[in-house]
C-alpha cells in the first residue's frame, strides 16, 4: 500500500541541530530522507501541512520525493502545502513566478490535490486581504507541521530580508536593492522587468511551524550560517531567530560551514555520527513494524 506523507511523528530534536554533508547530492538525499523520517510513513486519510520554498537549493530534495512517489512508495493525496512567497504583479503563468516553479518542478509530478496547494496570489485585488486569508488557511489546516526553507547570503528566509520583524506575519514586502539586482539574471538582466515587491510569510509564521528544516549550500552562504548559529538573535539576520525554535535543523554542505568554528563543526559531526549509529536504526525498525 502506498504511504501517505505524515509529518508529526518524529522530531528533529532527536537529530541534532546541524547536519553536514560533503556532496550536494548527498545533502538532497538526506533532505528527502529526513523529511520522510519525520513522517514515519503512516497510512492515513488525515492530512498534514507542509511549507515549501523555491530556488535551486531544494530541487534535489523535490526530485527525490518525486522518485519515491513514482515508485509507489509515497502519496501526497492528503497533504496541504503552503509556499513561502510570491512576486507581486508577475502573471501566474510567468516562467519566473513561484506558481510556475512549484508546478513545473514538483506538484505536477505528484498526486497532490490542487485545492490543497496554497500559493500566495501576487495579483490579488486586495493584497493585505490575500495575506490575511493565507494566515487563516494555515490556522484552519491545524498549523504547519514542517516548513522546508532556505536562506540567502544575507540570512533572509522567504523574503524576510535584513531588518524584518522576527514576529512578522504574512505581508506585502518591498524588496531590497541587493535582492532586485541578484534576481535580474532571471529576467534577461533587465532591472525594469524584475519585481520590486512580493508577498511573503513572516518570520513569526515560520516560527509557528512544529518543525523547521533549513537547507544551506555553498560558500556564499557560509557567513549567514555563522550568523545563524554562532552569534545572537538579530533582526538583521532573520535566520538567527530559529535559535529559539525547539525543533529546527540546518542541513548544509561542507562549503556552507567554512565560517563556523572548527569545534562547532566537529561537535555537530559527532552528533551526526552517534545519531547514524544508534538512533536511525531504531526508527528503521519502528517504520518496518
Amino acid at each position: 500500500m502506498r504511504s501517505t506523507l505524515k509529518l508529526r511523528c518524529r522530531s528533529f530534536s532527536a537529530l541534532g541541530y546541524i547536519r553536514v554533508f560533503g556532496l550536494r547530492a548527498t545533502l538532497a538525499g538526506w533532505g528527502r530522507s529526513g523529511l520522510l523520517g519525520v513522517g514515519c510513513f503512516r497510512c492515513s486519510n488525515v492530512g498534514s501541512a507542509g511549507g515549501w520554498q523555491t530556488g535551486s537549493t531544494p530541487l534535489g530534495c523535490y526530485k527525490k520525493l518525486i522518485e519515491y512517489h513514482k515508485n509507489g512508495d509515497l502519496s501526497f493525496k492528503y497533504v496541504k502545502t503552503f509556499n513561502m512567497d510570491e512576486y507581486v504583479g508577475l502573471p501566474r503563468n510567468h516562467p519566473e513566478s513561484y506558481h510556475s516553479y512549484m508546478w513545473n518542478n514538483f506538484f505536477k509530478h505528484i498526486d497532490i490535490d490542487p485545492n490543497n496547494a496554497h500559493i500566495l496570489d501576487g495579483n490579488a485585488a486586495d493584497l493585505q486581504a490575500e495575506c490575511d486569508a493565507f494566515e487563516k488557511k494555515i490556522k484552519e489546516a491545524g498549523g504547519i507541521d514542517l516548513f522546508v526553507g532556505g536562506i540567502g547570503p544575507d540570512g533572509h528566509i522567504a523574503f524576510n530580508e535584513p531588518g524584518s520583524s522576527l514576529v512578522s506575519r504574512t505581508r506585502l514586502k518591498t524588496l531590497a536593492m541587493d535582492t532586485i539586482l541578484a534576481n535580474a539574471k532571471y529576467f534577461d538582466g533587465d532591472l525594469s522587468k524584475v519585481p520590486t515587491m512580493a508577498l511573503t510569510v513572516g518570520v513569526g509564521t515560520v516560527m509557528d511551524a512544529r518543525e523547521v528544516m533549513i537547507l544551506i549550500t555553498g560558500a556564499h552562504k557560509a557567513f549567514a550560517l555563522y550568523k545563524a548559529i554562532e552569534e545572537g538573535v538579530n533582526h538583521m539576520w532573520t535566520v538567527s531567530a530559529f535559535q529559539q525554535h525547539p525543533r529546527t535543523i540546518f542541513v548544509c554542505d561542507e562549503d556552507a560551514t567554512l565560517e563556523l568554528r572548527v569545534k562547532t563543526v566537529k561537535y555537530f559531526k559527532g552528533l551526526m555520527h552517534v545519531h547514524n549509529k544508534l538512533v536511525d536504526p531504531l526508527y528503521s525498525m519502528k517504520e518496518g513494524n
